[in-house]
């Protein structure tokens, strides 16, 4: 019996070793989602290779764009902070899995003292005298009940969380700079537009007022004209401060003051590269942020083992082994040594619903976490299916745009030979010159929210994100 009893307890105690309250963790299910909506046949065929991998930037090829991008690599102060936030949640990590292992701990003290005559037990007589201790102590909770493991599970998942949120706010700031960057440069396009208005405006004007003089042209011509160069050195000064604001933010995404940073006039060129959505199935394996909505899914799994495991004893293992002495000369003898070992056990027994509580608090935890990721799913399609529209619809409206700045600048150029020839007001020509404008600018900012809806297609699609970023240890 004694023999089956030897090689019964250890099969148990490996049995109980392997025990987790903690359920059985599936990903949540989301959605099915066979293809996109707004992924029609107008999107232009593309080899795969034009999937956004890595710097996804370069495939909008534009040189100064690439070097900005590098440079937010160094110089952002948000990145910087989610590298030091990913730190503290690896750190944590490691910390919750060393509580798997037993401690050891080794003191020493000499200490000499002077009793109190008046404490118990000194019978009015006060003694001074020595302790010399130098020890050794171990200390070891035995996680029969995976409190320990679970605990160690929930902080690396959140460590992988931490992974996916950094990558994430790189993939939103790169973004925000490429973005911030084409805004500036469809500003650059819009000046260059304005100053040649001006100057044509100028020199209408003075033909007016020569008109007027030779008392060809009226008065209202005159104020017309006046009017309308005015109008057009507003909206440039207007221009100027949009582009100085976007000049101002790349600094400071950059890491600059932005009284230290600038950027010289360059053309607005470039089309949006060819996109490919890819199959919807793929999307919820390339956002970072879903990747870590999922991860704090696991991570509140793992705490309801944790709730669970409260209800159990909590088993641990000590022992300590060292010397005392009242006189150093014997500090380190045989007859100065002291050994001790043996199990503790604390077994919960009232507490009055703080359990219980918490149990009910880690289930809760558990369904806002599922319920944040299906969210995430949701919003990521959503981006998805928006920017393929914007995509769609915008080339549409930019073929518009351009065709009728074509017919705005033919119909100014007649009114100004109408007016010239006598046979048409002025009212005709600041009307036409005025929606040849307008319609030269919406053909611009329409070229800017293309790249826009392009940028934001890849940031939708998580840019160059791959699910082995999650492979890499955090302990």
């Amino acid at each position: 019996m004694s023999a089956r009893i030897r090689h019964f307890a250890p099969g148990c105690a490996a049995l109980l070793g392997a025990c987790s309250l903690a359920p059985k963790y599936d990903v949540p299910v989301t959605p099915e989602v066979a293809a996109y909506k707004e992924a029609g046949a107008w999107m232009p065929a593309a080899p795969a290779d034009t999937q956004p991998r890595g710097p996804w930037w370069e495939a909008f090829g534009d040189p100064q764009l690439n070097e900005l991008q590098e440079q937010l690599r160094e110089g952002s102060q948000g990145l910087r902070g989610a590298v030091a936030r990913y730190e503290q949640a690896r750190a944590i990590a490691r910390r919750a899995h060393a509580e798997l292992y037993p401690t050891l701990a080794v003191s020493g003290s000499a200490i000499r003292e002077k009793n109190s005559a008046n404490a118990p037990l000194a019978n009015g007589v006060s003694t001074t005298g020595n302790d010399f201790t130098a020890a050794a102590g171990l200390a070891w909770e035995i996680d029969l009940f995976g409190r320990l493991r679970n605990a160690a599970a929930a902080a690396g998942d959140r460590a992988q969380a931490s992974a996916a949120d950094l990558a994430a706010l790189d993939l939103s700031l790169r973004s925000e700079l490429a973005t911030d960057y084409f805004s500036l440069r469809g500003a650059d396009a819009t000046l260059q537009l304005l100053e040649a208005t001006v100057q044509d405006y100028d020199r209408a004007y003075e033909l007016t007022r020569n008109r007027y003089a030779g008392g060809i042209a009226a008065a209202t011509d005159v104020d017309q004209a006046q009017t309308q160069r005015q109008s057009a050195r507003a909206q440039l000064a207007a221009v100027r401060l949009q582009r100085a604001q976007f000049e101002h933010a790349i600094a400071v995404l950059l890491g600059h003051p932005p009284s230290d940073f600038s950027l010289q006039a360059a053309p607005f060129v470039g089309e949006p590269p060819p996109l490919g959505a890819g199959l919807p199935s793929t999307l919820l394996q390339r956002r970072p942020d879903i990747a870590s909505a999922e991860r704090a899914v696991a991570a509140a799994n793992a705490d309801i083992g944790v709730a669970r495991a409260a209800w159990f004893p909590v088993f641990a293992l000590g022992g300590a082994i060292g010397y005392e002495a009242t006189e150093s000369s014997a500090w380190f003898e045989a007859p100065s040594r002291f050994w001790s070992a043996g199990p503790a056990a604390v077994v919960p027994v009232l507490d009055f619903g703080r359990r219980s509580s918490d149990t009910r608090r880690a289930h809760a935890v558990y369904d806002e976490a599922v319920a944040a990721y299906r969210q995430a799913a949701l919003t990521a399609y959503q981006e998805v299916e928006d920017n393929l529209a914007a995509l769609h619809h915008l080339a549409d409206a930019l073929k518009a745009d351009e065709a009728a700045a074509a017919s705005a600048q033919r119909s100014a150029y007649h009114a100004d030979r109408r007016y010239t020839a006598g046979v048409a007001d002025y009212i005709e020509v600041t009307t036409t010159h005025t929606a040849a404008l307008l319609a030269q600018r919406a053909a611009l900012e329409t070229r800017v929210q293309r790249m826009t809806a392009a940028i934001g297609l890849v940031r939708a699609l998580g840019g160059g994100w791959t699910p082995e970023q999650l492979d890499k240890p955090v302990l």
